[in-house]
């Protein structure tokens, strides 16, 4: 090397053998240099760097370039592959590289090279620059030449096209990023054939991708461990790209310990064979990005190794090595994985041993997680959950702060879920990793044993129902808005109406696309969910010029207590908390504070117990004599736990008895039958039940109560509603036929959509004329799919859960839904969201519902059909308009249906009614 940098000086670019030049054969030989670490690495490549500038841009033939080139390209890829030093170019490579990929624009190799160091850069600085040139060299590769004419690069460039995909969803947690490299690499998996040896590598690219798009409960830890992660790291992305021979790096290309290949450990000798070596990396010569590699491996293998021995100098060591990562002075280390690590480790030595120290510390780094803005949402969520339950366990002062970031953080979650059903799917797998759907419990438990009543509503109400709450505010009033700027106010409805849309797709496969503004090849999930990423944050953008105008600052903001409170301006509204801190009962009543019941202490346990013993016994059928008896075991119990003090505190606040009264219970509460508790002890000996004293009714939620009697865009009219007769009985239902009779009777206009008229489109249509409805038909539930609940009508045709939600019937006022299921939440399906027929018909416009609880014998419609209608079409019955006669009219007519003799518990425990 020193005799060629002797001869560059005397003989500058002299050609040898025609085809080499003196700078070129420097050139190689510095790549033995590099190959070897003969010397200072860096020094050499800085140096190569600036002779292959030289060459290019020397007047000598383009020829003359490419091998000094491969030769630079090879030493960069020793020189960042090596396990003892994982780099980051310097930008005089990068330069050098750009300069190439100009001069010699075939040479793909050498945007490979320039594309992954871009994204090792990415990956640490985050800057955007990078992203946008990396991912653009990936892309131009990837679609160089087409079908059958491809660059032997393109799975490289596919590679890198999922790492930036995956870093760019961990940096901004936007999903339009994922399905653009989703589609890439599903458009590559179509061209190739099932023999191609590179198959394997592209489908484990996209099972990755999918993986991060839509996780599963039952997915692999690997698919866990990466939502889980902060980031990936460069060296995954090393992992992933298969260089060609040519540029081969050396044996043991160097990798961070990923948390699947750590947890696959069994061997102490191996985990302590992994420190020992990690620990001299570290007392080498290292780059930042070799002391976060290193750091990172080193705690998750001190980990390991506890979780192996159960020697707590393991776990101290863990938590003092990523400590000491995170307090290092060295600019632009990881310390948000270092971060992550730490959590989970004080986590664990925390339960041990519950020292003040590790609590304060634990709770400081969570905090520093949940406030990264570059944490991936998932995560950011997940360590605000266990924040927020660590620091209630302890009555740490962050307790409020804790759950109020995770719980502002669970929208965010869904990002990745554009339609109803994915919601509540996304939704079930966070409640089985998470536990999200006891969030809001927690914190209001929280709150009321601090005497925080108002605010404990508050919670409640903002995390119950709420794909519910979601689709309300896209169909919220805009009138305000239009007299402030009616063009503002109609480009919002506009866009609420799109936005409508793409949530109720049924199936990704429904095209929902407006003027073909999408990425060609892109699969029908990728496009809606790019769509609805776009119509959402237009959405957003609208909300905060709303939000500017005079008098609308809290447009859409969750209700506040003042707001709530109208929900119990005809009759107290009973708030039932199930949760395993603290359940407490909450009366919330127009004109007083709320008022608070105690609950004893195995409250939870026994409400648990309840619904497991009413589930199981089901399965043997409602006819049977132990169905029979463990149901009214319940009702008994339910009269213990809740009706008791209920009914007692109602008297001291002066509530008569006859008053309205609306339930509003949650988790395991929401599938037992509260409104028939009893039997109440009385001085006649008859059996009464709570319903006797009161007249129940339930509510998925306080908006929704408060949206049921909000003002018609028409004047709602006081004279006799029409009735939509909907009827499809079959042979299993033969008293049906007297059930139609019965409503037909009605002294009321009444249409009858029967047989072949049954349909679902025609029952849809004639719902906008009707104020009243009545359907007759067999109700359908799909366990673990809630929107697939369905009226079973004429030809086998179903009326789906999401065909109802998709009406808008402003006009519709209440619907008797005589058939099974219409009031019971599927199986796998989230109490909490109360997903069933009944409240789907509330949402669509129907102010209230009578609905079943389960299955419903045929023989009890026609008698309970005629002693309703006659109640609420009585002129001796009060009421201003006629759907607000419904709750007292099913309440007498089940009173009158149970006193016939004969009737078992379960048919006149079935009935409910909900809403107004």
């Amino acid at each position: 090397m020193m005799y060629l940098r002797y001869l560059r000086g005397q003989w500058h670019e002299v050609p040898i053998d025609l085809n080499w030049s003196v700078t070129g054969i420097l050139v190689r030989a510095l790549r033995v240099h590099v190959t070897l670490e003969l010397g200072d690495v860096d020094q050499d490549i800085e140096e190569m760097a600036d002779l292959c500038n030289e060459l290019l841009n020397s007047d000598l033939a383009t020829t003359f370039s490419i091998e000094p080139i491969t030769d630079f390209i090879r030493a960069v890829c020793a020189r960042r592959f090596s396990i003892f030093r994982p780099h980051i170019l310097c930008e005089k490579v990068f330069c050098c590289l750009r300069e190439a990929i100009r001069r010699l624009p075939d040479m793909h190799e050498v945007s490979i090279i320039l594309a992954h160091g871009l994204s090792c850069r990415y990956n640490i600085t985050e800057l955007e620059d990078d992203y946008k040139e990396g991912m653009a060299l990936a892309n131009k590769i990837f679609a160089f030449g087409g079908p059958g004419a491809r660059s032997p690069y393109q799975n490289d460039s596919i590679n890198l096209i999922s790492v930036f995909a995956k870093g760019q969803i961990l940096t901004h947690g936007k999903p339009e990023h994922l399905e653009q490299a989703i589609s890439c690499i599903r458009n590559r998996l179509d061209e190739i054939s099932l023999e191609d040896p590179d198959r394997p590598l592209v489908i484990r690219n996209l099972s990755l991708l999918n993986e991060l798009r839509l996780p599963d409960p039952s997915t692999s830890s690997a698919a866990i461990d990466i939502l889980q992660a902060s980031r990936p790291n460069s060296s995954e992305s090393a992992k992933l790209v298969s260089f060609p021979e040519s540029i081969d790096p050396l044996p043991g290309v160097g990798d961070i310990l990923s948390t699947e290949y750590v947890s696959r450990l069994t061997n102490i000798v191996d985990i302590e064979d992994g420190i020992k070596y990690y620990q001299q990396v570290l007392t080498s010569h290292l780059n930042t990005f070799g002391d976060s590699l290193a750091r990172v491996s080193l705690a998750r293998l001190f980990r390991r190794a506890f979780e192996c021995t159960d020697e707590i100098e393991y776990l101290n060591k863990a938590i003092s090595t990523c400590r000491d990562g995170i307090n290092a002075e060295i600019p632009g280390l990881d310390r948000r994985t270092l971060t992550l690590l730490m959590c989970t480790s004080l986590f664990t030595r925390l339960s041990l041993f519950q020292g003040r120290e590790d609590l304060d510390e634990y709770i400081q780094a969570s905090e520093m997680v949940v406030k990264h803005q570059h944490v991936e949402p998932n995560t950011r969520f997940k360590v605000a959950c266990l924040w927020a339950f660590v620091s209630h366990f302890f009555n740490h002062s962050s307790t409020s702060t804790a759950y109020n970031s995770a719980i502002s953080s669970m929208q965010a979650s869904l990002t990745f879920a554009p339609t109803l059903d994915k919601k509540h799917s996304r939704l079930v797998m966070m409640t089985a990793t998470f536990g999200v759907k006891t969030l809001p419990l927690d914190y209001a438990s929280y709150q009321t044993q601090f005497g925080g009543l108002k605010q404990a509503i508050e919670t409640i109400e903002r995390g119950r129902a709420l794909l519910w709450g979601e689709m309300r505010g896209l169909r919220s009033s805009i009138d305000k808005i239009r007299l402030a700027d009616s063009s503002l106010a109609e480009k919002f409805a506009v866009l609420n109406r799109d936005l409508e849309t793409h949530i109720l797709t049924a199936s990704p496969d429904h095209n929902t696309t407006r003027g073909g503004n999408v990425l060609e090849g892109m699969d029908p999930f990728g496009h809606l969910v790019i769509q609805q990423r776009k119509l959402a944050d237009d959405r957003e953008k609208f909300i905060q010029q709303i939000r500017a105008l005079p008098g609308l600052d809290t447009f859409l903001k969750p209700p506040s207590f003042d707001i709530l409170r109208s929900a119990a301006c005809h009759g107290p509204v009973v708030i039932i908390n199930h949760c395993k801190w603290r359940s407490d009962i909450l009366i919330l009543h127009q004109h007083s504070s709320p008022s608070l019941i105690p609950t004893p202490h195995d409250f939870y346990a026994r409400a648990n117990k309840l619904q497991d013993q009413l589930l199981e016994v089901r399965k043997m059928g409602l006819c049977s004599d132990k169905y029979e008896d463990t149901l009214r075991f319940v009702l008994k119990e339910l009269y213990d736990l809740v009706g008791q003090p209920l009914i007692k505190r109602l008297n001291e606040l002066n509530i008569p008895v006859q008053s309205r009264i609306w339930l509003c219970p949650t988790s395991v509460l929401c599938s037992l039958p509260l409104h028939a508790m009893g039997p109440i002890p009385s001085d006649t000996g008859s059996s009464r039940y709570f319903l006797d004293l009161y007249i129940p009714s339930y509510t998925p939620s306080l908006s929704a109560l408060i949206e049921s009697r909000k003002p018609s865009p028409h004047a709602i009219s006081i004279s006799k509603p029409s009735i939509l007769l909907v009827a499809q009985p079959d042979e299993r239902m033969p008293k049906a036929f007297k059930e139609m009779k019965a409503v037909q009777s009605v002294d009321t206009q009444v249409t009858t959509l029967f047989s072949a008229r049954a349909k679902p489109a025609a029952v849809l249509t004639n719902l906008r004329d009707h104020r009243f409805a009545h359907i007759v038909c067999h109700g359908i539930l799909e366990p673990g799919k809630p929107f697939e609940a369905s009226f079973k009508l004429h030809g086998r045709k179903r009326l789906q859960l999401r065909d109802i939600v998709r009406s808008q019937l402003p006009d519709a006022e209440f619907a008797f839904l005589s058939a099974c299921h219409t009031a019971e939440l599927t199986e796998e399906s989230i109490a909490d969201e109360v997903i069933h027929l009944a409240a789907a018909m509330q949402f669509c416009g129907f102010r209230s519902v009578v609905g079943t609880m389960w299955a419903m014998a045929d023989i009890d419609g026609r008698d309970l059909a005629r002693s309703f209608y006659e109640l609420v079409f009585s002129e001796e019955t009060k009421g201003g308009h006629y759907y607000e006669r419904t709750a007292e009219a099913l309440r007498d007519a089940v009173k009158k249906l149970r006193g016939k003799g004969g009737i078992s518990l379960e048919r006149w425990v079935n009935f409910v009614h909900y809403g107004a």
